[in-house]
């Protein structure tokens, strides 16, 4: 590419060290699409003849093809895939695939590529995690009316119904949803025609060639087009809080799996076994889905490592922005279909759920709030719940046991009914807000995410 300046070869070792082949052909359909959009602006300029453009067009098709099938050779000393295909094409077509580079650089070419990429790749989650939160939602469904303890400190808080845990994670999933296409949004701008730097004297069509791409518009100063890299970070960071959020399901799933949970059971095809204890099923997927969210942590940190201290434009460090990118792409991308897979296979065991949601201390909140509708003040509400807690312990009776007798030791503002409050139907009954774990809040809920999420 620079023999026209050097004398010397590159050493052998600063190729190895150098070569970004061995990876980045990964970009080749992108690549290719943005070379027969660049030519054929380059054929409306005047700069092609219509039999060189379409030489150009046939042979860059036909490298596409020997691609996907399997019979094209990457040679790493010609150091990335754009070279790869460029030296390729003028060996097939002659001085025509030469002429293919006027008014462009490697360096408004892979960051061209790496748009298209991120787009394409960014469709692919998208689609992923809409699939995953149809089998939530279908899941949620399945098992609406089976309540479980809700958790906070992984202690045992307040009675929650299994849908409205899983349509938590659909709630976060959307959440994901939208910070990816609003991120697409800014990776949909072309920055082709901006060159090394400071763009070309040979003014090509710039508009057009966007819109042969599908991109939404053109970048509008050179340098940054070329030095920026926000767009592969911004998607680093979706796909890193992607991670954040599967892997606190991966947990959840993980304790309920558990024998001493039991809450749920998980398919033989999606656990594995120990070489060792024959009587072991591990919930595998959750667990390397937790550990695979360190890994799209680690990019994302790379990435802006990378990037903090680069002055304008390019520079060779940004050669080590494709690894991150792609490894987190794939993370994703398989923990989102493996997950929904799961998910869909698993069993809720209703019985040990509903031992376990019997537990009275679950309502004492629901006892506080009795009192204040007895207008007992909700701190003073809250410390004589905390002692009818504390007697019941005592006393080694559940909460909901205690006699009336007992309640008004502690005070008479319990009245003659604070049992009457043990009841989960009634609990559930008056937890009428939105957002509330109620029976027809959360019907009204899945029937919105079938509505919207064409499930």
């Amino acid at each position: 590419m620079w023999t026209g300046r050097f004398s010397q070869a590159t050493a052998d070792l600063v190729l190895k060290y150098s070569e970004s082949v061995s990876y980045d052909w990964r970009l080749y359909r992108y690549d290719i699409a943005g070379s027969i959009a660049h030519a054929r602006a380059q054929m409306k300029a005047g700069l092609l003849t219509t039999d060189e453009f379409a030489a150009i067009e046939t042979g860059l098709k036909e490298i596409l093809a020997d691609i996907e099938a399997g019979k094209f050779h990457w040679d790493t000393k010609l150091e990335d895939v754009h070279m790869n295909i460029e030296s390729e094409l003028t060996r097939r077509i002659g001085p025509a695939g030469a002429k293919l580079h006027t008014a462009r650089s490697r360096n408004d070419q892979v960051a061209t590529d790496s748009r298209l990429y991120c787009r394409s790749l960014i469709d692919d989650a998208l689609s992923a995690l809409t699939e995953l939160q149809r089998v939530l939602v279908q899941k949620a469904e399945q098992y609406a009316a089976v309540r479980i303890p809700g958790y906070t400190h992984l202690q045992r808080a307040q009675p929650v119904t299994v849908a409205h845990h899983l349509l938590a994670y659909v709630e976060m999933l959307q959440r994901d949803v939208e910070r990816l296409s609003d991120c697409r949004r800014r990776v949909n701008v072309c920055p082709l025609g901006s060159g090394a730097i400071a763009g070309s004297t040979i003014n090509l069509d710039r508009s057009a060639i966007a819109d042969e791409l599908g991109f939404d518009g053109v970048t509008q100063n050179s340098m940054d087009a070329i030095a920026d890299r926000d767009y592969m970070a911004e998607s680093l960071f979706c796909l890193a809080l992607i991670g954040a959020h599967l892997s606190r399901l991966s947990e959840d799933l993980v304790l309920w799996s558990s024998a001493e949970f039991g809450f749920c059971t998980l398919s033989d095809a999606h656990t594995t076994g120990s070489s060792l204890m024959p009587q072991k099923k591990n919930p595998d997927v959750c667990e390397l889905t937790r550990g695979k969210t360190g890994r799209l942590y680690g990019n994302l940190t790379a990435m802006l490592v990378a990037l903090k201290g680069l002055p304008l434009t390019y520079n060779r460090d940004l050669q080590e922005d494709k690894e991150p990118l792609f490894d987190s792409f794939d993370t994703v991308l398989h923990a989102l279909a493996v997950n929904a897979e799961m998910i869909a296979a698993m069993r809720i065991n209703e019985a040990r759920c509903a031992a376990a949601v019997a537990d009275p201390l679950l309502l004492a909140t629901d006892l506080a709030d009795y009192l204040v509708r007895r207008g007992v003040p909700f701190r003073r509400a809250h410390e004589l719940v905390g002692k009818a807690v504390a007697l019941a312990e005592k006393e080694g009776v559940p909460l909901s046991q205690l006699s009336v007798e007992q309640f008004h030791s502690i005070s008479p503002d319990f009245g003659d009914d604070p049992c009457a409050v043990f009841n989960l139907d009634r609990a559930f009954t008056l937890r009428t807000n939105p957002g509330s774990p109620n029976a027809q809040r959360t019907a009204e809920r899945i029937a919105f995410w079938r509505d919207k999420l064409g499930a």
